[in-house]
């Protein structure tokens, strides 16, 4: 079976679908195992998920760092191989692992450094809950490293035309993570329970797996076996093109949790409880981004290419496809949060006085998640042209007016204000960057039209 999809030719729905599902199904399967991880803490109690849910906002925080890496590196590699220089997409892949392996580094020596600070910052009521939190946070962050390799290694397959391989290489993590998440947290035999501390060791030891699996993959493929010889140095220009690429991305996506870390330290006014219906909550909530995240990411290997390739037609009619395969998604999930939220939350907490608060979670989440998926595609096709600043402008500005909006609507409306915060800017963002692509694609279109004529 060909695992390299040809996105400068032939139908153009074949091909993104094609490329777009095991994207997809990657983002499901990673989707998954965080659900199955928060069901087993659920079953040890809402202080066990707070835990968790406090420490996992900096392996989220430590994905927008990674974003520096993954994104210049996808981005140039697929307009390489648009261009037909495959010498060019060897120094991009291979300069984006060794970005990839620094920045793990120095994360993972900062986080174990500063974890009680880290951890503290939230204002937990618990002082179990706070240990806890420390315990996982220097786990999940000190062995960040096959995470940022993941990702890395994920992009760059998927700048080949490539996804078929990251999905077999999550199935595989997600399979061992099914296994030794309830061994490791509820213990077995001579296999001690370790509660918190297992769930964070099963997480890390499925991301090494599947980073594992990649990397003996691409002995297969000339391209990306070569991307692999990191200790070549790359060359200094093209360092700075995929950082100048990367670092708005990589901005808005820091901005957006660190955002989220004020929220969260806004919840925990209302208790820890509060905390822990946000987390699981927002795992919910990730099947619907992560899924229209992974078709994004197809959709900007798909615009990549065929910038490189200058098939500007070819990108309109991909982009117009992917929103309408994207905002069905969207409505089908608006639908399934807001109609049956009780079902979906009981399944990780069952606890009586937690309940209703995470059903009010869902149903007003589930309001924003149609504009949610508008902005995540369009920014996938910005980002496919190379135009990462766009989408970190509309995200940082708007995101980062949930906090004045969290603040009155949470003393008028108590913690149901916070979540409609959330809701309210991600409305905004998904109208305004929609706006901000046609209007930006109509002006390159007459620019390339009007540089036609005269070359005519």
């Amino acid at each position: 079976m060909k695992k390299n999809i040809d996105l400068l030719n032939g139908n153009i729905l074949t091909s993104l679908t094609e490329l777009a599902l095991p994207i997809m199904a990657t983002s499901l399967v990673q989707t998954a195992y965080n659900l199955t991880d928060m069901a087993w803490i659920g079953m040890v109690g809402s202080d066990a998920v707070a835990a968790v849910g406090a420490a996992a906002m900096y392996t989220w925080l430590s994905s927008g760092v990674a974003t520096l890496a993954r994104m210049g590196g996808q981005v140039k590699s697929a307009h390489a191989y648009g261009e037909g220089n495959r010498r060019e997409a060897v120094q991009y892949g291979k300069g984006a692992l060794q970005l990839a392996l620094v920045l793990a580094a120095v994360y993972g020596i900062i986080t174990n450094l500063f974890a009680g600070p880290l951890i503290d910052f939230f204002h937990l009521n618990s002082n179990l809950v706070v240990e806890d939190a420390i315990v996982y946070l220097r786990i999940a962050c000190g062995l960040i490293l096959f995470a940022f390799i993941g990702q890395t290694l994920t992009g760059l397959y998927t700048a080949s035309g490539n996804s078929r391989t990251p999905f077999v290489a999550n199935c595989i993590g997600m399979g061992a993570n099914i296994v030794l998440g309830p061994l490791l947290i509820f213990g077995l035999g001579p296999i001690p329970g370790m509660g918190v501390a297992g769930a964070a060791i099963a997480t890390v030891t499925a991301q090494f797996i599947v980073a594992l699996v990649l990397v003996i993959s691409m002995r297969r493929d000339p391209v990306l076996a070569s991307q692999m010889r990191v200790w070549i140095p790359t060359p200094l220009s093209n360092i700075k093109t995929m950082v100048r690429i990367g670092f708005p991305a990589a901005i808005q996506s820091m901005l957006y949790c660190g955002i989220s870390m004020v929220l969260t330290r806004f919840v925990t006014a209302w208790g820890d409880t509060a905390v822990a219906v946000q987390r699981v909550g927002g795992q919910i909530e990730s099947i619907s981004w992560m899924t229209a995240e992974g078709y994004a990411a197809a959709l900007n290997s798909f615009v990549a290419q065929n910038h490189g390739a200058k098939n500007t037609g070819r990108i309109w009619e991909g982009y117009r496809l992917s929103m309408v395969v994207m905002l069905s998604w969207g409505v089908f999930c608006s639908f399934v949060l807001i109609v049956f939220p009780q079902v979906i939350f009981q399944v990780f907490i069952q606890e009586t006085e937690v309940l209703p608060l995470g059903v009010d979670y869902l149903r007003i989440l589930g309001v924003s998640q149609l504009f949610m998926c508008m902005e995540i595609t369009t920014a996938g096709a910005f980002s496919g042209l190379g135009k990462t600043l766009p989408p970190s402008i509309v995200s940082i500005t708007l995101t980062g007016a949930r906090i004045p909006m969290a603040m009155l609507l949470g003393k008028w409306m108590g913690l149901n204000g916070i979540w409609w915060a959330i809701t309210i800017s991600s409305i905004g963002k998904g109208i305004v960057l929609l706006i901000w692509f046609l209007r930006d694609m109509k002006l390159t279109c007459s620019k390339r039209q009007t540089e036609g004529t005269e070359v005519a």
